[in-house]
């Protein structure tokens, strides 16, 4: 598969700065059976879940809380990692920008089991 970065180093930065719209993953890397994404988040996006795929979290810049049922949360300084459990429903949430790398299997649907204005195919990730 051939990625818009064209060689086998990533520049984080630079794909952060391709990224333009909240809520919209790029795919930078492929490696086994899973996609490593760049994305900017702001406000609140959707509750889901994804039934079969654990889904990790690493925030680069900004903070985010992921909100679980049951009104659990985890909150995330840059630096900071979180693994949210297959299945398990959650809701991200950014209060003000936020930049974050993905760590998913190449199955995972971008917003899980629901479908929104926001969702987002894989096809529309690769670009």
């Amino acid at each position: 598969m051939d990625f818009p970065y064209g060689t086998s180093v990533v520049d984080l930065q630079s794909a952060f700065d391709s990224v333009t719209e909240h809520w919209s993953p790029k795919v930078v890397a492929r490696f086994n059976d899973q996609y490593l994404k760049v994305v900017k988040l702001q406000g609140e996006f959707v509750w889901h879940s994804h039934e079969n795929e654990d889904e990790l979290f690493y925030v680069v810049r900004g903070h985010l809380r992921i909100q679980y049922e049951g009104g659990r949360e985890v909150s995330l300084a840059p630096g900071g990692v979180h693994v949210v459990p297959r299945g398990v429903r959650h809701n991200p949430v950014a209060q003000e920008e936020c930049w974050i790398v993905l760590i998913e299997p190449v199955s995972t649907l971008h917003t899980g089991d629901v479908h929104t204005e926001r969702s987002k195919s894989i096809e529309q990730q690769l670009v």
